[in-house]
């Protein structure tokens, strides 16, 4: 291993001397300064400095602002200070602000040697660990998306298996999962990623706009309509669509969007003649859109049409094992984007993000450590820079799942046996039956649910 490069700052040559032996005895390469500005040039020209040591009082520019003007340039390693006695609270003052450690003139050269070992040691450490976290950031971010959990890979090698075919998908999912950035990966991992990747959210336009948004109109269709205009269906031509929200599409335009799907053709509003287009359909729904079918209200061969493949993205709520690596993320995005010097967050914050029922999922998420970073006072962000809301949603959600799970019992009582036949009864019914769905949701394996269905007398069909 080469030796680690330490350079020295100090307007006392004799100082510089001996302290330059000391560390070279110890194995050190020791590059010397009498001055802040010499030092700063030899920062700049050697890439390889492991560690600054500088006395507090310089002619011209002192060893604070040198620290401050060396962070400016770039990664900055340990910067020691030493400081007369007189001056400590300065030194205090500096350590605040980033520098590493101080040391008392006249130094105790044993501690100086202690105290640069261990700042070099740490230095490394850390900056080690800085590389594993950016590499588990790496390895756990698939398109911009965010995701360690079972859940979200299992998403992943689905998206890389689907995205290379033509297949049309539809993405289910709450509000805020990121469904959009779903569709854009689908888009990314096929071979129209070159192609335009066109948006549009159905819920957020009246029928007649809406119509006009997707199939485009010709000049005179309606009033208003003074030139022609191209449809997102032909501006999504040899790339993607992607159709938030298709469950609050009415039943006319889902007929003309059947139509397409079946032909191919788009005939704007207003129009005769219809155009061939080659476009890949992906459309998202936080809808129950087989619920929807049953009341009359969604067309089932649209669905048919659409849902060759089908991605349901978990609510934030059951992959917490992500929450940690997206507050990761979140605070350092917003640390940059505001400039606050937020690094991390305290194991108590940590823990309540976690136990937060994250209604608004990632989105609520992304808002709250938003919020944090940007009225934070320290480095870390604690339990009382969270929203309100939020440090108020866990403990409200938790009394309510207790209400629910317990509810009024009778005067004579209820048996384990009996409550536990009754929550697995109301667990099938609300999954409809589903067996593995219900064995998940109550935390047992299938064939233990069988064998607690058998003991009960509860019927398997």
């Amino acid at each position: 291993m080469s030796a680690k490069t330490i350079l020295l700052v100090d307007d006392q040559k004799n100082t510089l001397k001996v302290l330059s032996a000391i560390l070279k005895d110890e194995g050190y390469e020791i590059l010397q300064a009498g001055r802040g500005s010499e030092a700063l040039g030899l920062f700049e020209q050697r890439e390889d400095v492991d560690l600054v040591l500088s006395d507090l009082k310089l002619p011209g520019m002192d060893g604070i602002a040198l620290f401050h003007r060396m962070r400016e340039k770039r990664e900055m390693p340990p910067f020691i200070i030493m400081t007369a006695y007189g001056t400590v609270k300065s030194a205090v003052q500096a350590m605040r602000d980033g520098v590493t450690n101080y040391l008392i003139k006249p130094l105790d050269f044993e501690e100086l040697v202690i105290v640069v070992e261990k700042a070099i040691r740490e230095f490394e450490t850390s900056r080690k660990l800085s590389t594993l976290q950016q590499a588990v950031r790496e390895e756990n971010a698939f398109h911009g998306i965010i995701g360690a959990s079972r859940q979200m890979r299992d998403i992943f090698d689905m998206v890389r298996t689907v995205g290379g075919t033509d297949a049309s998908v539809m993405i289910y999912g709450e509000t805020g999962t990121g469904k959009e950035l779903l569709a854009r990966a689908l888009h990314l991992e096929s071979p129209r990623r070159d192609e335009a990747l066109v948006c549009i959210n159905s819920a957020a336009l009246t029928e007649s706009l809406l119509e006009a948004e997707l199939f485009g109109y010709v000049k005179g269709a309606f009033t208003g309509a003074v030139t022609e205009k191209k449809g997102r269906l032909e501006a999504a031509n040899k790339g993607t669509l992607f159709l938030d929200e298709i469950g609050h599409m009415s039943r006319r335009l889902q007929s003309k969007l059947l139509r397409f799907l079946q032909e191919k053709r788009v005939e704007p509003v207003g129009g005769v003649e219809s155009r061939q287009m080659d476009v890949r359909i992906i459309a998202a729904t936080n809808l129950d859109l087989r619920a929807m079918i049953e009341d009359g209200r969604f067309l089932r061969d649209l669905l048919y049409r659409i849902e060759v493949i089908s991605i349901r993205v978990p609510p934030l709520r059951e992959r917490q094992d992500d929450i940690p690596l997206l507050t990761d993320h979140y605070i350092r995005h917003y640390g940059r984007q505001y400039d606050r010097p937020v690094t991390g967050i305290t194991p108590d914050a940590m823990a309540f993000l976690l136990e937060n029922s994250w209604k608004g999922n990632v989105r609520e998420l992304k808002n709250c450590i938003a919020r944090a970073v940007i009225l934070s006072k320290g480095g870390l962000l604690t339990l009382e820079d969270l929203p309100e809301s939020v440090r108020t949603d866990g403990s409200a959600e938790r009394e309510r799942e207790e209400g629910a799970l317990i509810g009024d019992l009778p005067e004579t009582g209820v048996t384990l046996k009996n409550m536990e036949a009754e929550l697995i009864r109301a667990t099938l019914r609300k999954c409809a039956g589903n067996k593995s769905m219900a064995a998940k949701q109550l935390g047992i394996s299938r064939k233990s649910l069988y064998e607690k269905m058998e003991r009960y007398g509860i019927p398997r069909e």
